[in-house]
């Protein structure tokens, strides 16, 4: 029993469990009961199933006020909104990858729900690693805060974002080292197979494995953005780590009613950054120049108005050519 009392980075072994228990709950009912079997996942299904992981998430915000108070509730919230704002533009790469390897639409859920099994592994061992470099160097937080600010300040003046899949060094060694089916076997991820005309098979991965990895990958790249970003809003590990993984959660289940529309947020990647340089600079503002820290209230607050302003803007701004290719369409139909 005194295991589950132990402290482990700054909460009880309990609480950790209890998160972990919850999240496995989470991913063993969606693909055991929601989706058993592989079917395409339409924008209504995909709102709905965004709508009961946003739903865990703040039930789980409303646990953390109860038990830890109002200010981590908050801060909690805050690194959930940007962690969700920053994971954004993974979906892009996301939707890049499933094309490189031609997964269709049913098939795709089950990559991304098995994918987020990888997010709990790798983001709670880098956080793990972050929040302990960060106690022993208290420079690494400003560090992380120059970062956000030189990053936000390059996405506003954008750049390149093109993702190339083929050209990533993992898939090519695994191409060249690993044996690979021509197709697809179904929703599988390996498949066992004949070896020429030997008569042995062998353990073959499909690319539906190769195109799990890259997305896994891609979540490694990404979080070199977002975990700097949960730090700077604040250091400890459980809240960093659970508004991470809740926020992850929700938005690859979005991701099926995002898809058919990434092309609306232009302004998405403008506010992004402006709440990278709004991060970083309050914390450069409170740790080298000394000024009053902002309260995570306020914080909160303007991090939901710069998406919330990015979201509007954008839907106003493509709203014109919407409805033109709404209305072509049906000009073509007739």
């Amino acid at each position: 029993m005194d295991f589950f009392f132990a402290n482990v980075m700054g909460q009880p072994a309990w609480s950790w469990l209890l998160f972990l228990g919850i999240v496995t709950l989470l991913l063993a009912f969606d693909l055991g009961v929601l989706h058993r079997k592989s079917h395409a996942i339409g924008i209504a299904e995909s709102l709905w199933l965004s709508a009961f992981y946003i739903g865990a998430g703040l039930l789980f915000g409303l646990w953390v006020w109860q038990s830890l108070g109002d200010r981590a509730a908050l801060l909690y919230l805050t690194g959930f909104v940007v962690e969700k704002s920053l994971a954004m533009d993974n979906l892009f790469v996301i939707a890049m990858i499933f094309s490189y390897f031609a997964v269709p639409r049913a098939y795709q859920h089950k990559v991304l729900v098995y994918g987020i099994v990888g997010v709990v592994i790798l983001r709670g061992l880098v956080i793990a690693a972050g929040a302990a470099i960060v106690e022993r160097f208290e420079w690494v937080l400003i560090a992380f805060a120059v970062f956000l600010v030189i990053t936000g300040i390059k996405m506003l003046r954008g750049g390149d974002t093109e993702y190339d899949v083929s050209a990533n060094p993992v898939l090519r060694f695994m191409q060249r080292r690993c044996r690979v089916t021509d197709g697809l076997h179904g929703n599988r991820f390996f498949a066992r197979l004949p070896v020429g005309e030997s008569g042995h098979t062998a353990l073959y991965a499909t690319p539906l494995f190769l195109a799990l990895v890259m997305i896994e990958l891609a979540d490694v790249i990404f979080a070199v953005d977002s975990i700097p970003a949960i730090f700077a809003i604040t250091t400890d590990p459980y809240i960093v780590y659970t508004s991470n993984i809740f926020a992850v959660l929700g938005l690859r289940a979005l991701y099926f009613a995002l898809a058919a529309m990434m092309h609306r947020f232009v302004y998405l990647d403008k506010a992004v950054s402006l709440v990278l340089v709004f991060i970083g600079g309050k914390v450069i503002a409170a740790e080298v120049l000394g000024l009053e820290k902002i309260p995570p209230a306020i914080s909160l607050g303007v991090t939901a108005l710069l998406l919330g302003g990015g979201v509007v803007l954008s839907l106003m701004k493509t709203r014109q050519a919407c409805q033109e290719d709404t209305e072509a369409a049906r000009v073509r139909s007739e």
